[in-house]
């Protein structure tokens, strides 16, 4: 016997899926995650990360513009005895430079002067003529130059060069006789010795 394929009976769901809905879909509203725990509390403090030695990297301000300002200190002091030393550099070299022309002009000289020695030992420096002498030994005392023998200085190997030597018995040293070509210097430059004859005792006996 058939059994009738409609019994008036609505057919059960599976017993999986019965009283096994989702919430939200009973309540028929959407899943909305919670509250976040951590919302609204203040963010903790940076940790301040510890240098090898345990101590702060992070410097204040003050203390970062006090170390800067140093630096900067020192810097412009370095700089500063640099330019120092390149200004007396320069001042000395430029001296140097002036000195080295005076010394070759007055080099240039000496036969102008010794051509006048020689007129006034003949004298034929009289009139204007002296009066241009006057002058002209004037300006180059006024440049530097000294001559460095005179009648009676004690005889000095490194101004003088002995052209003639004569002993005298109450002699206690050698001295310049005569001059017998003047020698000039400038400063501590020797331009040229004097030619001298020197008087002196006698050597002693051997």
């Amino acid at each position: 016997m058939n059994r009738p394929t409609d019994d008036g009976h609505v057919p059960r769901p599976p017993l999986a899926l019965v009283g096994h809905r989702p919430a939200d879909r009973r309540r028929g509203t959407a899943a909305s995650p919670g509250p976040d725990p951590a919302a609204g509390r203040p963010a903790p403090p940076e940790a301040r990360r510890p240098t090898a030695g345990g101590l702060d990297t992070q410097q204040p301000e003050s203390e970062r513009l006090q170390t800067e300002l140093q630096e900067r200190t020192a810097d412009l002091q370095r700089l500063k005895a640099e330019f120092d030393n390149y200004r007396r550099r320069v001042h000395r070299d430029r001296l140097a430079v002036g000195e080295i022309a005076v010394v070759n002009v007055l080099a240039q000289m000496l036969p102008v002067l010794d051509a006048i020695a020689e007129a006034a030992d003949q004298g034929e420096v009289t009139g204007g003529f002296r009066r241009v002498v006057r002058v002209l030994e004037a300006e180059l005392t006024t440049l530097g130059l000294r001559s460095v023998a005179a009648l009676g200085d004690p005889f000095d190997p490194a101004l003088h060069e002995a052209v003639t030597y004569a002993p005298a018995a109450r002699a206690e040293r050698a001295v310049c006789d005569a001059v017998l070509r003047q020698g000039y210097r400038v400063g501590d430059r020797l331009l040229r010795p004097a030619e001298v004859a020197v008087t002196g005792e006698p050597p002693a006996p051997r």
